[in-house]
């Protein structure tokens, strides 16, 4: 074995280059099972972002279903998901263009179901009795009026469709359920300023004869309580999880109409439900549940006999500390479970691999992996996996992180030397960070740069009373967590305290500059997309977020000056270390003025400040220039800022003030 290398931290020769992270790199999701074919959806950063729906035969052949120019991505919500459906070898798509539904049936060319107008569709599902799909609709059609959300009825056939409004009312709508009989319908709705993760309700309705629900109840939900995917089982009862206990679990109607815990346990089986088609469990059977939930930040998977709520863990010891957990299962992050009787497939990726498409063989208990999102092979002694942490934050609490050490088999830093530490705080803020094998985090670490991914008070995973720890505190209880997750590796001795970073996309973007402005810890940063106004995001974003706000600062404008303490705009003046900004020009969460403002600030104030706006981008980068770009800029950036050599060149980066 050749011995390694001495070289600073930061200064590391790495065999993960942005090239290679973004030349084979792709998105999966959303995957769904026909017949014999497994579907999902790809996100292609070298097509310019573009979601295809893609088709595995039982022989292994992977076909793309959707050709160019279609982008099968909804924009209802802004961050879609739900965007496709698949019956008998049918697929129903949203076109990211014009927002119009399509349909591809076998061997035929796309055919639009909807009109041209400002109108956007998700979630479909197939009402094959009555000939129709059941959606949510997003009309957008009034200017200067918030969107109007529904649920509503398409033909199957024909393209003059201007839906027929089954449930209105309501602010927003998610998750129709058609149960097995078709004669119900199950559905979430809830209403501002709530965020469905905070309160939203179940409710069931029963069809009429000519197809319209002549009763509608509310089974389940409410004040302080979320639901989150409800399914009909095959015999008909409906199931949901609930966080009634103070933690997601699985539910479910008895025949009487009452509740019951299906599996109690301080565990999740919810997710915050940003995009739509979100799943943790299908049924294999009426008896049989294939279930994912979150852990202290970590995925399980079981199977659940529905008669005596008995369990089997898969693949997973069942004993042992959360950091021996991480070492012994085969997939530490799982979202997207269907089934079918015998398999399972989902989206799954561990510390050591990607997230990938996955099935499961119920029998054997088998994975094969269907499709990876990365074929970038790397040596297992230049991948750093995750280690749990568990820190002292405020208030006497306890906070957590995944603490990623600088690793790359063919260097070592000089003895004495501590490493410069990146901390990464997750977007949302109701969102968490994963054990998934992450390239862009493997960047940094391969390079000699620590990265901490912090799951601060307000992320999901650890209850809900962890998640309201951010409860009129946004902007306080995430940077102190970040603040003290970077204290507490530097008094362990694994990190250097002057070479402290902080980075962060969206809500992330928001902590990091509020992390810099507020606190004086970290000696640089990096903003993507975030958040330096919170009173100007309360003035101008979508409608899905646009009172999100008011349960994580106050109700606004009444507390309009918590608004103005909480915004790192108004506080240049405590702003006195280097931030590079990164802004998507067509972002319509997070406008582009809010990065524009701050620069101008700092360049006037004549602190370190570089820009870098990518035309066509939206909330996130999806084209791979731009990915890449980015993650290059970045890292030019710390260099200048600290000092150290890059073992390669990247493309300069224009830094003001420096």
């Amino acid at each position: 074995m050749t011995e390694a290398k001495v070289a600073p931290y930061g200064s590391w020769k790495s065999p993960i280059t942005s090239d290679l992270i973004v030349s084979g790199a792709i998105g999966l999701n959303q995957p769904l099972i026909d017949g014999h074919n497994v579907y999902w959806i790809e996100m292609r950063p070298t097509e310019g972002g573009r979601n295809v729906v893609v088709k595995r035969d039982p022989g292994g052949v992977i076909t793309d279903v959707t050709p160019p120019p279609f982008n099968a991505r909804t924009r209802v919500h802004e961050y879609g998901g739900g965007d496709y459906t698949v019956r008998d070898g049918s697929v129903y798509f949203s076109n990211f263009a014009d927002q119009r539904l399509y349909v591809i049936r076998a061997g035929a060319a796309a055919e639009a179901m909807t009109p041209v107008g400002e109108v956007r569709y998700a979630e479909p599902v197939i009402d094959e009795a009555r000939g129709r799909l059941i959606c949510v609709r997003e009309d957008h059609t009034v200017a200067d009026r918030e969107a109007v959300n529904t649920l509503v009825t398409l033909k199957l056939e024909g393209n003059d469709n201007h839906g027929l409004v089954l449930v209105s009312g309501n602010d927003f709508y998610s998750s129709p359920r058609l149960s097995p009989d078709g004669t119900r319908l199950a559905w979430l709705t809830w209403n501002h300023p709530n965020m469905p993760w905070d309160s939203s309700e179940l409710w069931i309705g029963t069809f009429d004869e000519d197809g319209l629900l002549a009763t509608a109840e509310r089974v389940a939900g409410g004040s302080d309580e979320s639901i989150f995917q409800p399914e009909w089982s095959p015999d008909g009862l409906l199931y949901f999880v609930s966080d009634r206990s103070g933690w997601w679990n699985l539910h479910r109607l008895d025949q009487l109409g009452g509740i019951e815990p299906v599996w109690e346990i301080q565990a999740e089986f919810g997710m915050p439900q940003w995009g739509f088609g979100m799943s943790s469990y299908a049924f294999e059977s009426a008896e049989r549940i294939v279930g994912a939930y979150i852990e202290s930040g970590v995925s399980r998977l079981a199977v659940i006999d529905t008669r005596t709520k008995k369990f089997e863990l898969i693949g997973v010891a069942a004993v042992g500390t959360i950091a021996d957990q991480i070492g012994e299962s085969p997939f530490t992050d799982i979202r997207y479970v269907r089934a079918v009787p015998g398999q399972a497939v989902m989206r799954a990726a561990s510390p050591t691999m990607p997230g990938s498409i996955v099935r499961l063989d119920l029998e054997t208990k088998r994975f094969e992996v269907l499709r990876r999102s990365s074929n970038l092979e790397i040596d297992d002694d230049d991948i750093s996996r995750p280690r749990v942490v568990e820190f002292s934050t405020e208030d006497g609490l306890t906070a957590y992180g995944f603490f990623y050490a600088p690793r790359n088999r063919d260097f070592r830093a000089p003895e004495g030397e501590r490493a410069p530490l990146l901390v990464m705080s997750h977007g949302g803020p109701t969102a968490a960070a994963t054990t998934a094998l992450s390239l862009a985090i493997q960047y940094w670490t391969s390079r000699g740069i620590a990265v901490l991914d912090v799951n601060y008070g307000g992320s999901s995973g650890y209850g809900r009373a962890y998640r309201e720890r951010l409860k009129d505190k946004w902007g306080i209880v995430d940077v102190d967590d970040c603040v003290n997750g970077a204290r507490y590796l530097v008094e362990k001795n694994e990190v250097d305290g002057n070479r402290l970073m902080i980075t962060g996309g969206s809500a992330g973007g928001y902590t990091t500059l509020c992390a810099l402005t507020f606190r004086d810890v970290f000696r640089a940063g990096a903003s993507h997309y975030g958040i330096s106004d919170a009173e100007a995001l309360e003035k101008d974003t979508h409608k899905f977020e646009s009172r999100y706000s008011n349960g994580l600062i106050g109700p606004y404008p009444e507390r309009r000056d918590i608004y103005y303490e909480r915004s790192p705009i108004n506080f240049t003046n405590r702003l006195s270390c280097p931030v590079i900004f990164f802004q998507g020009l067509e972002d319509k969460v997070v406008p582009p003025n809010q990065a524009v403002v701050m620069v101008e600030a700092l360049r006037a104030k004549g602190i370190p400040v570089a820009y870098l706006p990518f035309e066509g981008e939206q909330h996130g980068f999806r084209q791979a220039k731009n990915i890449k770009r980015a993650l290059d800029a970045e890292l030019y950036f710390y260099s200048r800022v600290f000092g150290f050599l890059l073992a390669d060149p990247v493309e300069p980066v224009v830094i003001e003030n420096l």
